[in-house]
């Protein structure tokens, strides 16, 4: 029986988010196929799925968000020393930060395959200083890259167009969700309410989503879930513009199918995106969804049937966008339930996990013939286990 290959999966943070989700909906459907160990830093829902999964978590002491020259080293060699501790044939690495210091530590521990999944590309998401120096680290890191995985064609565009990766080894696999996991009843009762989720960072833009609120009628009731380095600000923007009573912040949460559940609208403000996981659970829910046209917003949202898309920034056009489906049930339920239908046909949990699969073990093969007579194991592992 041939060996199952080994598959080291590494993100930057274990705690809630988009790029979290994804990596906890990947991991169940790789154990019967990889020996797979997962490594972040801190707890959370990463940490939780790799437990329930029954695959082993490594706590990264050094890794961080931001960026700090010396953690980033100690980050980097911890890296190194767990590869080569590990013997990963696969490293595939999530979020940008993980992203770059986890396939540099795989190049130097010889990893024989790296990948890298985009969430969003850092240098689309910052300007200035910051946005030149994350497309500097992409473009140097894309000579130690076997491939890279876009959730979104649009992402995947972008980079090729900025040197971040080379088109022929970029795929996309969309993101995906578990439908059954946020099945629930229309709301037609009740105050109208709406939700966001997402970091309360500078891409998702919360301000304009504050003024678009502000005005709207004063009998709409708004959830903010999520925390992030924002916080104070939109939360003395919330104050400063008399909304308390109309707007929660209820920080990161645990129990968003049913906030979702409890809610009539789901709505994005973001400057950018690459394919949020946040909409396409508010989809699956039966939400209709108001967002911003912006990255691969518009593969999942589609203008006038499953929501309504305006352009980042616009206050005003999102003000309008929201109060038009609060106004109307009608539009409101059927552009839900074609949501949610959406997301049942093209975004599904099952063919995210053998995009992946299939994606491993095409790359392995690569490897196998690119090093000839020294990648008789890779042959044998990328057959899979008891081929």
């Amino acid at each position: 029986m041939s060996e199952k290959p080994r598959l080291l999966i590494l993100i930057t943070l274990a705690e809630t988010g988009g790029a979290q989700t994804s990596v906890s909906l990947l991991l169940p459907g790789l154990t019967g196929e990889f020996d797979v160990t997962v490594a972040a830093h801190g707890s959370g829902p990463v940490r939780d799925a790799a437990r329930a999964a029954g695959v082993p978590f490594v706590h990264l002491e050094h890794m961080r968000r931001a960026i700090s020259p010396w953690q980033d080293v100690l980050a980097l060699l911890e890296l190194v020393r767990l590869c080569r501790r590990l013997r990963p044939d696969i490293v595939h690495a999530h979020s940008s930060k993980a992203g770059a210091l986890g396939r540099l530590a795989a190049a130097l521990a010889c990893v024989p395959v790296r990948i890298f999944t985009v969430h969003g590309w850092s240098f689309a998401a910052y300007s200035g200083l910051s946005g030149h120096l994350y497309l500097w680290v992409e473009r140097r890191l894309r000579r130690v890259t076997n491939a890279v995985v876009c959730v979104a064609a649009a992402s995947r565009d972008a980079g090729v167009a900025a040197g971040a990766c080379r088109a022929e080894r970029t795929v996309v696999i969309h993101n995906a969700v578990d439908v059954a996991a946020f099945a629930s009843p229309p709301r037609v009762d009740g105050a109208a309410r709406v939700v966001s989720i997402g970091r309360l960072a500078f891409p998702k833009d919360f301000g304009t989503l504050v003024e678009a609120l502000a005005a709207t009628r004063a009998d709409y009731r708004a959830a903010f879930v999520g925390d992030g380095p924002l916080l104070q600000e939109v939360a003395a923007m919330i104050l400063d513009r008399g909304l308390t009573e109309r707007i929660d912040l209820l920080g990161n949460r645990g129990d968003v199918p049913d906030l979702l559940a409890s809610a009539d609208v789901f709505v994005l403000s973001s400057r950018s995106e690459a394919f949020p996981v946040s909409i396409l659970e508010a989809m699956a829910a039966g939400l209709p969804v108001v967002a911003t046209n912006v990255g691969g917003v518009a593969k999942s949202v589609v203008d006038g049937e499953t929501g309504l898309l305006v352009p980042p920034g616009d206050s005003g056009a999102l003000a309008a966008a929201l109060d038009r489906l609060l106004k109307d049930d009608a539009l409101r339920l059927r552009l839900g339930a074609a949501g949610r239908e959406r997301a049942r046909r093209y975004f599904d949990v099952a063919g995210f996990r053998r995009a992946h699969v299939e994606l491993y073990r095409r790359e392995l093969e690569r490897c196998a013939s690119a090093t000839g007579s020294d990648g008789a194991r890779l042959v044998s592992v990328a057959a899979g286990p008891g081929e």
